[in-house]
């Protein structure tokens, strides 16, 4: 049984670069919430959010709040530093995340928190926030149950 602990990537790996369509997914995140942009006219998620809805082309859009629950789609385990002072960051685990409250929507993230061995696909996930040094809050998920 694999004991160590998911922990974070390092705050270098992630640079923010936001424009009017995805800043309120960023700003709901500072305010401790994850959401997801619906097309106002046919309820279609467009995640990542985008100007045109992909089923009937309205701009109109509406920010969802979601419940912070999601299953693991998939993910990987980095177990090796890729650049100098990531050793205290291994093992880190980027992951997909399917958000069943936003219809089948899945959003990248990290599993943090959780012990390797807990962390399986179809697992039962929880988001949890990180403010990162720059003082951007990112979404991160922790295993609630296993599959």
């Amino acid at each position: 049984m694999d004991n160590r602990i998911a922990k974070r990537p390092p705050d270098v790996f992630f640079k923010l670069v936001t424009d009017p369509w995805t800043r309120p997914f960023w700003d709901n995140a500072a305010e401790g919430y994850l959401s997801a942009p619906r097309c106002a006219p046919c309820g279609v998620f467009r995640m990542p959010p985008r100007p045109f809805c992909p089923a009937c082309r309205s701009q109109d859009v509406e920010w969802v709040r979601l419940s912070g629950t999601g299953r693991l789609y998939t993910y990987t385990i980095v177990e090796r530093a890729t650049s100098p002072g990531m050793d205290d960051c291994i093992p880190y685990v980027p992951a997909v995340v399917e958000l069943p409250d936003a219809d089948g929507v899945r959003l990248i993230s990290n599993i943090v928190e959780t012990p390797i061995f807990r962390i399986a696909i179809g697992a039962r996930l929880s988001v949890m926030f990180d403010r990162l040094s720059d003082g951007v809050t990112v979404p991160r998920f922790r295993v609630s149950e296993a599959p």
